[in-house]
């Protein structure tokens, strides 16, 4: 493979975002005066966006009277505090700095909306770095169809078949693969307890960000 381009997704894979989700669930209890409830327990709903945390936090089914006001308020408070805790997970800045130094490519293709995707990069000084930020919001169709992953080819002038996403989600890999492009699956992200990253039919499963320098060596090596 001759690799020209890199793309992660966000949450779980190239950021670690839940100590701001679980922030705010927890405060969303504490002024109710509920007790807090086991962060693990918030994190393992962070796939599944504010709906699954919501849910989770309060116990409580989607469809109840009451949640759409919770889900809302819940966006409310992200909307101030998406960038608080948020921090790329360990080894990823080693891992962007020998992207950067392979002269490759990369840049995020994300189904977090871009009011908060934006300002996350941003403040973390990774979007005057990122070649692409894809959202929702500039497609019809989110992860996991392919047009996130072929707009932000198109974007950057690369071939899928030269671009490896790494994910967190088999909606991710799902996306990668019907894009044509090569996939990774990591399993430090947000991993259902129930999934199994192993069986998304990945091109390469990793445990550590590091673990993708060796896809980088032979890249190199084809140079």
């Amino acid at each position: 493979m001759r690799l020209r381009a890199v793309l992660f997704d966000m949450d779980g894979t190239l950021l670690d975002s839940a100590p701001d989700f679980i922030a705010i669930c927890q405060a969303m209890r504490a002024e109710r005066d509920l007790p807090p409830i086991a962060d693990k327990l918030i994190r393992d709903q962070v796939s599944g966006g504010a709906r699954a945390m919501v849910a989770c936090t309060f116990a409580m089914d989607p469809e109840a009277e009451g949640f759409e006001a919770l889900r809302l308020e819940f966006l409310e408070r992200y909307q101030e505090h998406c960038a608080v805790l948020t921090r790329p997970f360990d080894g990823i800045e080693a891992l962007l700095a020998d992207i950067e130094q392979a002269q490759l490519i990369w840049g995020v293709a994300t189904n977090k909306p871009l009011r908060y995707a934006e300002p996350i990069m941003q403040q973390l000084g990774l979007a005057s770095r990122s070649a692409v930020l894809v959202c929702p919001d500039h497609v019809s169709r989110s992860k996991p169809d392919p047009e996130m992953l072929l707009l932000a080819c198109a974007q950057i002038g690369v071939q899928p078949g030269e671009t490896l996403f790494i994910g967190d989600d088999e909606r991710d890999i799902e996306a990668g693969r019907a894009a044509g492009c090569k996939t990774a699956a990591v399993t430090y992200g947000y991993i259902h307890p129930q999934d199994n990253p192993r069986n998304w039919g990945a091109d390469l499963v990793v445990d550590h960000p590091l673990e993708l320098r060796t896809v980088l060596d032979q890249t190199l090596g084809d140079c």
